[in-house]
């Protein structure tokens, strides 16, 4: 059965913008889009986005518990080998946390590479090439 759902956005939280989107922008090479409530968004592609909360936004609705700054663990697909993906989180002055490892993705297994963003949460790249 084809499930009639798939992700349109996920939500993440920040404590500082001007950080976060910088580096969402140069080491994600997220589209940086201005959203209501005074807010941000990430755009990744066509139709992927991570919706961000940070200072002085008042989404609403949110959840019952929302999400903090440094409690998100997100991977992203990259689109070349693993060790591209070490080097180019090198050449940004990001520590590699966990990688190049073997990981079970929603494609198949892919090799990932761990690193943080500014306030802590876990990011894996992970590349399904060779």
């Amino acid at each position: 059965m084809t499930s009639r759902v798939r992700l349109d956005h996920v939500v993440i939280a920040v404590s500082d913008w001007e950080r976060s989107n910088a580096f969402y922008r140069d080491v994600l090479g997220a589209e940086l889009v201005e959203i209501e409530e005074g807010r941000f968004a990430y755009r990744l592609a066509d139709d992927q986005q991570l919706n961000v909360h940070g200072p002085g936004s008042t989404p609403y609705p949110r959840a019952v518990d929302p999400v903090r700054p440094g409690n998100s663990d997100l991977c992203f697909v990259w689109a070349g080998p693993a060790d591209e993906a070490a080097a180019h989180l090198s050449s940004y002055g990001v520590t590699v946390e966990l990688g190049p490892v073997p990981r079970q993705g929603a494609r198949e297994t892919g090799t990932s590479v761990y690193f943080r963003d500014p306030d802590g949460s876990l990011l894996e790249f992970i590349s399904y090439s060779g």
